[in-house]
């Protein structure tokens, strides 16, 4: 239930002025209930007042009993895992839990539209809020349950305190909340809110003040995530300048945001990156064409007629794998994926009896390499030639960059650089050769002489989410109440 207002309007300090409040707004509550509010003598504050008239809008009733379950358990952990605050859980659970149990009461993360994702505190207030729905996978956004802390924070994207009677419903006036909204500093989006819930009288309105310092907090992890990969773009950005002999083209984030090669403000701030396809438009009116590059993209005018388009593969960590040719970016199939991979990495060619070991050990066929090889060219063009098959354009590849980079001795620039292993779904012996020996350099290079920050950014990858040495290391290098050290240590334990 959630947070509303500057305490200050709310009470003067003692429980008695608690009660005569709640008394006065309960008198307006039966009245508006009454349809008589507009009369009111002496209505709530105002962010009540305007949370109560939305509520009443959108077709709540005062007498409902509980919240509408809207997902289940079953569906929760996949909408939990892929929800951009679970990384944040552990901080939020050491900034807020222990204070909640200890005062019988319950914290509470929502999503953006109020759905509560977790829940977790004391276990007697756990039961007593099950009764009224106050559980995970209950829908608590302002227009399914009328007014309350989590749902009018996130209408009003500001910490709210909401007390006893100011619950539109008549079965929440026994509890009392305090929520504030968490917002995407890359998109200004909401992501969710932070609450904490208790009975009506051991919930002190300066809560608002925690819940909103916990949200900042997470907002503030946020950003630090956000500069991080932004940090990993440039890095890899600055050697796809090098490798095109310093051609203009800009860096955008996967959110459209432009962090680097547009010193004259040609695509502005931001570009509205399109939902399908890959062609944007300049604040010129010019066209842009965007193409993969680790979690963003490079955003360039096409190919000059005449030239030789390059090929560009984005194969750690992908899932497909995607080509882009000229601006075009096309999803391959595994086998045509692998088929370039192994010619990426043998620039002189490959026979098909070769490309057929490779992929198939002694098992293989050519001819059936031969086909897949007609089926690739069917997408490629001209880009791949044959006696023997090789590619003929310009390759860059995220895989051959981190090789280069293996070969120096900036640790952080090969963390940022490896987002995964190489095609991850790939049992051809030579690609898992080939993605065992690239892990197998990174992680060594990383426990030999890697920084906390970037061996944090490897065990955010599939390899490294699990590995043990690396996580106790993460731990032992940070602070014990960094969020970074205690995320290592839960995943320890599990």
């Amino acid at each position: 239930m959630g947070v509303a207002v500057s305490t200050g309007h709310l009470h003067s300090g003692t429980i008695q002025d608690l009660e005569a409040y709640g008394e006065r707004v309960r008198t307006a509550h039966d009245m508006m209930a009454a349809g008589d509010g507009h009369h009111s003598a002496d209505p709530p504050r105002g962010v009540i007042s305007a949370s109560w008239r939305r509520s009443l809008a959108a077709g709540v009733d005062p007498d409902t009993q509980s919240a509408t379950q809207v997902c289940d358990h079953r569906d929760l952990g996949t909408v939990r895992s892929s929800h951009p605050l679970q990384p944040l859980l552990p901080m939020l659970a050491h900034t807020l839990l222990a204070v909640a149990d200890e005062t019988a009461h319950i914290m509470i993360v929502t999503d953006a539209r109020g759905l509560v994702l977790w829940r977790d505190g004391n276990h007697g207030a756990m039961r007593s809020a099950d009764r009224v729905g106050l559980a995970d996978g209950f829908d608590w956004g302002e227009q399914a349950i009328g007014t309350n802390g989590m749902g009018t924070a996130l209408a009003v994207r500001r910490p709210v305190h909401v007390y006893s009677t100011e619950h539109l419903v008549r079965a929440l006036h026994v509890w009392s909340c305090s929520a504030a909204p968490i917002t995407d500093p890359d998109t200004g989006d909401l992501l969710g809110c932070v609450d904490i819930s208790g009975p009506m009288h051991s919930m002190h309105p300066a809560t608002v003040a925690l819940v909103g310092a916990a949200a900042h907090l997470a907002e503030s992890h946020l950003e630090l995530r956000m500069r991080e990969r932004d940090d990993r773009l440039r890095v890899r950005y600055e050697a796809y300048v090098r490798s095109r002999q310093g051609e203009i083209a800009a860096l955008v984030t996967r959110t459209g945001r432009v962090i680097a090669g547009d010193p004259a403000g040609t695509w502005g701030n931001r570009v509205h990156m399109p939902v399908v396809g890959d062609h944007v438009t300049r604040l010129d009116g010019g066209a842009g064409v965007l193409e993969p590059l680790g979690e963003g993209f490079i955003l360039r005018t096409p190919d000059r007629p005449g030239t030789t388009p390059a090929l560009r593969l984005a194969f750690l960590g992908t899932e497909p794998p995607q080509a882009n040719v000229d601006g075009r970016c096309i999803v391959l199939s595994l086998r045509h994926a692998e088929i370039l991979a192994l010619l990426a990495l043998n620039p002189r060619g490959l026979t098909a009896e070769q490309l057929s070991f490779h992929l198939y050990g002694d098992d293989g066929n050519p001819v059936t390499i031969r086909a897949e090889i007609h089926r690739l060219r069917a997408q490629l063009g001209g880009m791949v030639v044959a006696k023997p098959y090789r590619l003929a354009a310009p390759v860059y590849a995220d895989f051959l960059d981190l090789q280069r980079l293996l070969s120096n001795m900036d640790t952080m620039a090969v963390a940022r650089a490896y987002t995964g292993p190489l095609l991850p779904r790939s049992e051809a012996p030579e690609i898992r050769r080939e993605r065992e020996q690239l892990e197998g350099q990174v992680r060594a290079r990383l426990l030999l002489s890697g920084s906390a920050e970037a061996l944090w950014a490897y065990v955010q990858t599939e390899g490294g989410r699990e590995d043990y040495e690396v996580l106790e290391r993460v731990n032992a290098m940070l602070p014990p109440d960094d969020h970074r050290a205690v995320a290592a240590r839960l995943r320890l334990r599990g």
